[in-house]
């Protein structure tokens, strides 16, 4: 016998950060112009060039600080596209944004699938969902 099961999600409602320049958030957080990003917080992120809507990459992360600042950005840790970002890419002319949430794999598929939907690809360094 088949087992018919229906799951309803609820809505996910997303607080997006604003966009901060990806030379910003390499600097010193204890320092006055430094970025702050959630720590040991679940959640995606985007990253774009300031003048364009597409996105270079769509991530999620269980603990954004660390995935944004550390490996994206500084490359101190693993992140492929970020390895790409940083060698292909003028940094100074890209922004990051952020948002938490308890859901970041089921948010980051969604955005992936919405991305696709309006640009009929994945962003340029996201090689799959």
């Amino acid at each position: 016998m088949i087992e018919i099961e229906t799951i309803i999600i609820p809505p996910i409602r997303l607080e997006w950060s604003d966009w901060y320049h990806w030379n910003d958030i390499k600097k010193d957080v204890r320092k006055k112009d430094g970025i702050s990003i959630p720590n040991k917080k679940s959640g995606v992120y985007e990253v774009k060039l300031i003048d364009s809507e597409e996105r270079l990459t769509i991530g999620s992360s269980d603990d954004l600080r660390y995935r944004i600042r550390q490996c994206l950005v500084k490359g101190i840790g693993e992140h492929s596209s970020g390895d790409k970002i940083r060698s292909k890419e003028n940094t100074d002319n890209i922004c990051v944004r952020w948002a938490k949430t308890d859901r970041p794999r089921a948010i980051e598929e969604e955005l992936h699938q919405r991305y696709v939907k309006k640009f009929g690809h994945l962003p340029k360094y996201t090689k799959r969902t």
